[in-house]
């Protein structure tokens, strides 16, 4: 058993996909790690199956008042709208900038590549996310491939939902072993 760790997941108050939250967040707490979920605001989080509204879940702190320091990992959850309105607070990008910075691992999935690009640090890394956002990280210097999870150092992402048992072994690869292993381990 390694040591608990704290796991930051950042989301917007309103449009995040639901299962992009619940399974990565269940799978670090069986592991023994505590996850923290991150928002612009206090309160609840809205999130959504598609377009389809699901359960409110609690936000613990506001990124605003957090620094990376405080955590040993960042997963960033997508969903069309969650990623799009976090790249618009600056504090959640900062949050974002200075995690990658660090060398912890942060793992994106589906839309949530946005929110890597607005903190520009996608140029000459290799990623995947929902096809729509090809072009955009592309147009940010990264380069964009098909397939169900990437490892690019401590960057890890997926591109959809159906992707989740790869972004999440990898992720958990990448917290208990280093991020290093994960490139390897990743399935």
């Amino acid at each position: 058993m390694t040591d608990q760790l704290k796991i930051a997941f950042l989301i917007a108050p309103e449009g995040t996909e639901r299962v992009e939250l619940t399974e990565p967040w269940a799978a670090v707490a069986d592991a023994g790690h505590q996850p923290v979920l991150l928002s612009t605001a206090t309160g609840k989080a809205q999130t959504f199956d598609h377009l389809d509204r699901a359960e409110e879940v609690d936000i613990d702190a506001v990124v605003g008042e957090a620094a990376p320091e405080q955590y040993d990992a960042l997963v960033l959850p997508g969903g069309v709208a969650n990623p799009d309105a976090l790249r618009l607070d600056e504090a959640a990008v900062a949050f974002i900038k200075a995690f990658v910075e660090s060398g912890k691992p942060v793992a994106a999935i589906c839309h949530a590549p946005w929110t890597l690009i607005e903190a520009g640090v996608v140029r000459d890394r290799r990623l995947t996310s929902w096809p729509s956002l090809r072009t955009d990280i592309e147009n940010a210097g990264g380069t964009w491939v098909d397939e169900r999870n990437v490892v690019d150092g401590n960057l890890i992402t997926s591109r959809k939902p159906d992707d989740l048992p790869a972004f999440t072994a990898a992720l958990l690869e990448a917290i208990n072993h280093g991020v290093d292993s994960a490139e390897v381990a990743a399935p």
